[in-house]
């Protein structure tokens, strides 16, 4: 299901065209006009979010190079960054990748309490929104490998999805959910659509957190009893 199908049949579903509407300050500073548009983008997204935080599909992993310079224990992270999977640091020598321990900021302070003493990084930390905090300080620059979890661009904007493409049912009872609830529709619609949600959604988890991170040789086959 693509961005346009998407748009349309939110609408179909909700029998609402969701007119602009006028939201005016209490402040008296001005008014904004929250058009059509807007609002289901709006209920889209909110159910992109939603999904990306609670079912890890490889289409929202990614893997990115970066270095760690000497004498600075900070490194950046990606603009796009959400969650670590892992960060490795690549011996200059060798070549061979060694994964850090992840651990609290504390804990780096206290392991290494000195930034001055320098030596291949073993450990970092979120140090905040932007930056790892590294222990301890690089003593030379370091290519780094991050694999994180992140936002993948939104079906709003991309006119298609990893997501909309495979799991279409989910995202759109995703966005029902968040228009009917907008609409302050009827309790029995919202809980009809939260349970074809739940149904879609164990689809998703069982193949975003079971199937795609197993194989028939080493795990055997995915099986479920039969009554």
């Amino acid at each position: 299901m693509n961005y346009s199908q998407l748009f349309e049949t939110i609408k179909g579903y909700v029998e609402n065209d969701f007119p602009s509407t006028t939201w005016t300050d209490p402040a008296g500073t001005g008014q904004v006009v929250f058009t059509q548009k807007e609002q289901i983008d709006t209920f889209i997204q909110q159910a992109e979010q939603r999904i990306y935080n609670t079912i890890q599909f490889p289409a929202i992993r990614k893997n990115m190079t970066g270095t760690a310079t000497a004498n600075n224990k900070y490194l950046a992270v990606p603009s796009d960054y959400l969650y670590t999977y892992s960060l490795a640091v690549v011996d200059p020598v060798t070549g061979i990748y060694e994964y850090l321990l992840n651990k609290d900021v504390n804990f780096i302070r206290e392991a290494f309490p000195y930034p001055l003493v320098t030596g291949k990084p073993t450990h970092y930390a979120n140090f905040d929104a932007n930056t790892f905090i590294l222990g301890p300080t690089p003593d030379v620059s370091y290519t780094m490998e991050l694999h994180f979890g992140y936002y993948p661009e939104s079906i709003v904007t991309a006119g298609t999805s990893w997501v909309g493409d495979n799991m279409d049912a989910l995202l759109l009872y995703g966005a029902l959910l968040e228009a009917y609830t907008f609409m302050k529709g009827e309790q029995d619609v919202i809980v009809v659509y939260q349970k074809r949600y739940d149904e879609a959604f164990m689809m998703a988890k069982q193949l975003g957190d079971g199937k795609l991170r197993q194989d028939a040789y080493r795990d055997g086959q995915v099986r479920y009893p039969v009554k």
